[in-house]
């Protein structure tokens, strides 16, 4: 038989489904507490105010994509062309199977006020995603990895906010295919677009 989780990890892991589903404004700490079967008293001891629930959620989220990168590195190893290749397919696998779109990214645009502590996890987090691809993709010998990285951050980015507002069948249906094509064009040598351009 499962143990039973205690309150404040059951507090975390409903509280992350009900804002996924929700939006942050749209729950509140009485139905979260409700879904974790506890009483908002407990939420509050281990919690001191919602914002703070709101960061550890996004902490709570974050700390998943240690596993990620974990993972890619065990199944590719010594190969980082072929771990870039999966991080492609694991985000158009993510992209399709998650209807909701990245946690980090919908709070940053739902919590608009200025001085929000979420803010703080979420630059964090994108910046660390920004540097562990950016790594990535220096390792794997591409021309300009930092203008790599990004060119995939934001189609990822774009891809998701794509599929929220039209669908499975819009733009986010050609991620794969618009990555592996950045992919290939900074593969090409740099010397090559001289050559060309030379008289």
């Amino acid at each position: 038989m499962q143990a039973r989780q205690a309150p404040r990890d059951r507090i975390v892991s409903m509280a992350c489904e009900l804002f996924r589903q929700h939006g942050i404004r749209g729950i509140g700490v009485d139905a979260i507490a409700e879904a974790a079967e506890t009483n908002k008293m407990t939420l509050y001891r281990h919690f001191g105010s919602k914002d703070d629930l709101v960061c550890e959620t996004l902490r709570f989220t974050s700390e998943k994509a240690a596993a990620f990168w974990e993972h890619l590195e065990a199944s590719h190893p010594n190969d980082p062309m072929a771990q870039l290749q999966g991080w492609v397919q694991a985000r158009a696998q993510c992209l399709a199977d998650d209807k909701y779109g990245c946690d980090l990214a919908n709070a940053a645009v739902e919590l608009k006020e200025q001085g929000h502590p979420a803010h703080v996890v979420i630059e964090n987090f994108k910046l660390a995603q920004r540097r562990r691809l950016e790594k990535l993709c220096r390792d794997a010998g591409v021309s300009e990895p930092e203008l790599l990285s990004d060119t995939l951050s934001m189609l990822m980015e774009g891809a998701q906010v794509s599929k929220l507002a039209t669908g499975s069948e819009g733009p986010s249906m050609r991620f794969m295919r618009a990555c592996e094509a950045a992919i290939a064009s900074f593969r090409q040598p740099a010397s090559s677009t001289l050559e060309t351009a030379a008289p």
